[in-house]
């Protein structure tokens, strides 16, 4: 029996029997498939089907229901499967596989991607990636399975947030889309990274403001004594990064030698941070009150430190025109320019900032050791006399180093 349009409108399910296939005489494994929908109902559903041998086994695939698909139309698809089986295909292995793919939506990917790095980066890059990740970003892709995203797909929304956001978003939001697509790799769930050869946007220009003495004695003073203020002021004092100032600890300073040592983990290199504190500074964090319960000194309870940093915004009002557009990485620069102005050496700049780079980097890095401990705590207490003098006029004043004042361990 052929199977057309006149045919099925006469197969009807033999009584007793609950599904049961008529396959085709002319086209080998094509069927027109009847069955009941359940044992009590009285409903009976049509479908087409196609079924094949491979590797000793009988495959079958659902061409659709006959209530959609015409019979030509089955039979148009039909031949095209028994086609790509006889050219050494398992067209029921692929469909299976692709329902399995299917199931790895790009969301859910990316849920497994945050569960792999929550707690394997800082915490303010975890946030970072959150935010590209799951935001209105990459949304509209959420939905398609991450295998089928397309460099296209992924060149369009960046364009989108280009326009919409920022070239610089654009390029924190790429890169967090390729470094996901190359976990995924690594994890076998897709074969290619659809952001590379997409257009890059045009990130930040570097850097390179210096702040003059008189724009950082303005700032000094401008800051005033809040919790912001004596940031601020720390930060000119040590030259460290904001992360590290913000999120200071009482567990972290030895009061009586004034010493501050920085955990790796709260380092952008990971790499432990010890600072000698002067006395301008151990003012300044010995004027913060302590709270109970709480070992930072700064921010909320519910923070973990100075999470908000808009009190910027602010201080640049009461500086008006004294200073030009600033950054507060400019200040870290400033502390490194200004101390090479002051005389101290390279190796010791980068220690004070906790750089691994130059004297400190490659083969002289891994064989000296040293943490130039007497040398950073000269550096800082030149550089804190100097600060000084800006802030309240007058001679700049060396204070010598005591005997064992240069140890630090």
């Amino acid at each position: 029996m052929k199977i057309d349009r006149r045919t099925v409108a006469r197969l009807a399910l033999p009584r007793d029997v609950g599904d049961k296939i008529f396959f085709d005489s002319t086209l080998k494994g094509f069927g027109y498939r009847v069955r009941r929908a359940g044992r009590a109902s009285a409903r009976v559903l049509r479908s087409y089907v196609v079924q094949y041998r491979r590797a000793g086994r009988s495959r079958r695939i659902l061409l659709g229901s006959a209530d959609v698909l015409t019979a030509e139309q089955a039979r148009a698809a039909a031949k095209k499967i028994l086609a790509s089986v006889a050219l050494g295909q398992d067209p029921a292995a692929e469909k299976a596989a692709r329902r399995h793919k299917d199931a790895h939506s790009l969301k859910a990917v990316i849920e497994d991607y945050l569960a792999v790095k929550r707690g394997a980066v800082r915490p303010r890059t975890y946030g970072a990636i959150v935010l590209y990740l799951t935001g209105h970003y990459f949304r509209p892709l959420h939905g398609m399975p991450v295998d089928q995203v397309t460099r296209k797909d992924a060149a369009h929304r960046l364009a989108r947030i280009t326009a919409e956001r920022g070239s610089i978003t654009a390029v924190r939001a790429r890169g967090a889309l390729s470094s996901l697509y190359s976990w995924a790799m690594g994890m076998g769930l897709v074969e290619h990274n659809p952001v590379v050869g997409t257009f890059r946007p045009k990130d930040a220009e570097p850097r390179d403001r210096v702040l003059e003495d008189h724009e950082l004695a303005a700032i000094w003073r401008s800051a005033g004594d809040g919790a912001y203020g004596k940031v601020i002021k720390l930060l000119i004092l040590t030259g460290a990064r904001r992360a590290e100032i913000g999120g200071m600890r009482w567990s972290e300073i030895d009061r009586e030698r004034a010493v501050w040592s920085v955990p790796a983990s709260r380092t952008k290199n990971g790499r432990p941070l010890i600072l000698p504190l002067q006395p301008i500074a151990m003012e300044i964090i010995q004027s913060v009150p302590e709270r109970v319960g709480r070992d930072h000194l700064f921010g909320s309870r519910s923070a973990d430190g100075l999470a908000h940093w808009h009190a910027k915004a602010d201080l640049d009002q009461r500086l008006g025109a004294a200073v030009k557009p600033w950054r507060l990485h400019d200040i870290r620069r400033t502390v490194a320019t200004r101390m090479a102005d002051l005389g101290v050496q390279p190796h010791v700049i980068e220690t004070v900032l906790n750089h691994y780079s130059g004297h400190r980097s490659g083969v002289a890095g891994i064989y000296n050791r040293s943490v130039y401990e007497r040398e950073v705590r000269a550096a800082l207490a030149l550089w804190a006399d100097h600060v000084r003098a800006l802030v309240k006029g007058g001679e700049r004043k060396i204070v010598p180093l005591k005997a064992g004042e240069g140890r630090l361990g």
